[in-house]
């Protein structure tokens, strides 16, 4: 009888929990069974592990092999264990040494010829396997993501022979070079090609510096969609910290991790068929959805009003707490999900009330209707909504005009008010709390007399009068001051365009 152990790594959430492999051979009928709550493509490595045992030329002990995953009560799923069982059987049955196997860790599927093919989320098992400080032993095809954490001890291989002659000591498997990912600052687009529109162009300056949330109302064709992709371009590269958070959401999505995007803001745009699940995440074994997706960057959703009521309602929580948990009968997955939203939508059905050229035939019921399709409390967590106005024909025919500001300048200026929040408070102005907003956003007599004006006027609610506050704190910022003044409170309660109209 003989036991190995081997460390591995599983999923749950973006966590890379520690499994250990436990593989017991011992006499007796022939027979291979694997417990430690296994799924089907788990259960199923039996037979992959086998044929690359066998085609790599080894001997498969013809005896009885017990195979534990630990702990017993986390579901386990994929190929992911198949190198660690693999090696573990090797090592029981005494074909590869067993006494240095703790000071790594393995991942990697095997093919029936013995091959490692790549496993999905592989960041996240070299971040903990890194503060385990263990090697790492993982596919070739996974090198290049888990290249991006520092100081990761990685080992990648292309055979099941690759891994055991390491482990015999007859071929050592060279340490990977960290990947250093070159993060492309310049963009295609540029706010440069939006022609007018300069107080949109500055209330997104403003939303940049302090990671607030806009909605755009305005008829078609009025360069909604264009100003907000091109929100990316004046937003700040994002820190280590948040560049590995973000990357390992999407190394476990179905995407899967573009490594060129490294440091840059995710933007993602989905349509609005988008379902609740779509949008949140979900499944029976919970993956990320669009509002994780966009962690630390934007989020933009086009033609708010035609997304389903229930779908918008779900964005109500993590809006206001910056993480989502997913439940479901067996298990529970947390995802974070701070993103900054960024929403269009038209002023009526037709989308041209108010429009010089009379085509709208829209009644007051029907326009009631279209925007009730947005709920108060949704719209109440949106910082910033404003009107984008047809532009004049003669500002399309002339084009930009010289000199006008290019994303490039934008963003240092959106840079530099960013590093004063972070000087003073160690967040964006939009995280604030509201014991933080007492504290950073102190308003003079005059001031206070003149928001508690607007909420009386508007019927504002208690998280408006907060909202409005951290908005006029990111546009002194943007000033320079350090003080709050009337003009940038006057400005922050300006952009309440929805509040006003009713």
């Amino acid at each position: 009888m003989s036991l190995a152990v081997v460390f591995s790594r599983g999923r749950s959430g973006i966590d890379a929990p520690l499994v250990t492999v436990e593989v017991h051979v011992s006499n007796g009928l022939p027979a291979l069974n694997i417990v430690g709550l296994p799924e089907t493509a788990v259960k199923e490595s039996k037979d992959r592990v086998r044929g690359a045992i066998l085609n790599s030329r080894f001997e498969f002990p013809f005896q009885r092999i017990t195979i534990n995953l630990a702990p017993a009560d986390l579901p386990k799923e994929g190929g992911r264990f198949d190198l660690a069982i693999a090696l573990g059987i090797l090592a029981a049955s005494g074909q590869i040494p067993k006494d240095n196997l703790a000071q790594y860790e393995c991942v990697g599927e095997l093919s029936l010829g013995g091959e490692l093919r790549p496993i999905a989320g592989a960041l996240p098992v070299a971040i903990h396997a890194r503060n385990a400080n263990r090697q790492l032993i993982l596919p070739v095809g996974c090198a290049s993501e888990a290249g991006l954490i520092n100081d990761a001890q990685l080992l990648p291989a292309h055979h099941l022979l690759e891994v055991c002659a390491h482990l015999t000591g007859q071929k050592p498997i060279p340490t990977a070079k960290p990947v250093i990912a070159k993060s492309e600052s310049l963009f295609d687009i540029d706010f440069a090609d939006v022609h007018g529109q300069f107080h949109v162009k500055r209330a997104f300056e403003i939303a940049a510096a302090g990671s607030h949330n806009i909605l755009l109302l305005g008829p078609p064709g009025t360069g909604k969609s264009m100003l907000a992709a091109r929100l990316p371009t004046i937003l700040p590269e994002l820190s280590e910290e948040q560049a590995q958070e973000t990357a390992a959401i999407a190394s476990i999505s179905d995407q899967g991790l573009d490594v060129s995007r490294w440091r840059k803001p995710p933007f993602r745009a989905p349509h609005h068929t988008a379902s609740a699940a779509a949008l949140v995440g979900g499944g029976s074994n919970p993956k990320p959805g669009e509002i994780s997706l966009s962690h630390n960057g934007a989020l933009f959703l086009d033609e708010l009003p035609e997304f389903d009521r229930k779908v918008l309602e779900v964005l109500r929580e993590p809006l206001e707490t910056g993480h989502i948990t997913i439940s479901r009968a067996n298990r529970q997955a947390d995802f974070p999900a701070r993103f900054q939203l960024i929403a269009a939508m038209n002023p009526c059905p037709c989308g041209y009330l108010g429009d010089a050229s009379g085509r709208c035939h829209c009644s007051s019921e029907q326009v009631a209707r279209y925007r009730a399709r947005v709920s108060g409390p949704l719209l109440d967590r949106i910082d910033m909504h404003l009107e984008v106005p047809r532009v004049a024909l003669d500002v399309l025919r002339r084009g930009a005009k010289e000199g006008e500001e290019s994303s490039r300048t934008i963003r240092s200026r959106v840079i530099a008010a960013r590093q004063i929040a972070y000087q003073r408070q160690g967040k964006t102005n939009s995280e604030l709390n509201a014991k933080e907003v007492k504290l950073y956003c102190e308003l003079t007599e005059a001031g206070h007399r003149l928001l508690e004006q607007a909420l009386e006027k508007f019927g504002l609610s208690h998280r408006a009068y907060h909202r409005i506050l951290k908005l006029a704190r990111s546009i002194a910022d943007l000033a320079g001051s350090e003080t709050m003044e009337i003009s940038h409170l006057s400005e922050a309660i300006s952009y309440r365009k929805l509040d006003r109209s009713r």
